[in-house]
């Protein structure tokens, strides 16, 4: 396992949860080319009420729901996933679905970044890793898809 995995597992978890990536995810994706745009499909099934039991240095406000808390996660996220060079393609509630088996998500949210490079220094940001916290306290259970750009 390389340093910088282990440094996002120190910072984020072990992932056993389902709140954030585990040690294969992570070195999935930082394995990844460094020049390639890399694009993460997030769907989220958000908490009636937030969650902040499971959290690390942040505390929530008392009977903040799963949305409170993922707005307070998404002032920040936002902002600062703009400032390290990704985008937001797409966010919005759950329409239900097309096609394929039924599943049961409130948010989705499509991110774009440049290269490997924009994420590791979302992920590195030191607010962002805070607020990502509330994130955890929001979600009830997430999932997140890697896209990839075809030829």
């Amino acid at each position: 396992m390389n340093e910088q995995v282990t440094q996002f597992a120190t910072w984020y978890g072990d992932g056993h949860d389902g709140s954030c990536p585990n040690v294969d995810q992570w070195q999935n994706i930082l394995e990844r080319p460094s020049d390639s745009e890399i694009t993460l499909i997030n769907f989220f099934k958000l908490r009636e009420m937030a969650d902040y039991t499971k959290t690390v240095s942040i505390d929530g406000a008392p009977g903040a729901t799963g949305q409170d808390a993922f707005n307070s996660y998404a002032e920040v996220s936002i902002p600062t996933m703009e400032r390290t060079g990704g985008s937001f393609l797409f966010v919005g509630a759950f329409g239900g679905m097309f096609l394929g088996a039924e599943e049961d998500w409130d948010v989705i949210a499509i991110g774009s970044y440049p290269n490997l490079q924009a994420l590791v220094a979302l992920y590195a940001d030191p607010g962002y890793r805070n607020a990502f916290g509330h994130r955890t306290a929001a979600c009830e259970r997430q999932k997140v898809l890697i896209g990839n750009a075809m030829a």
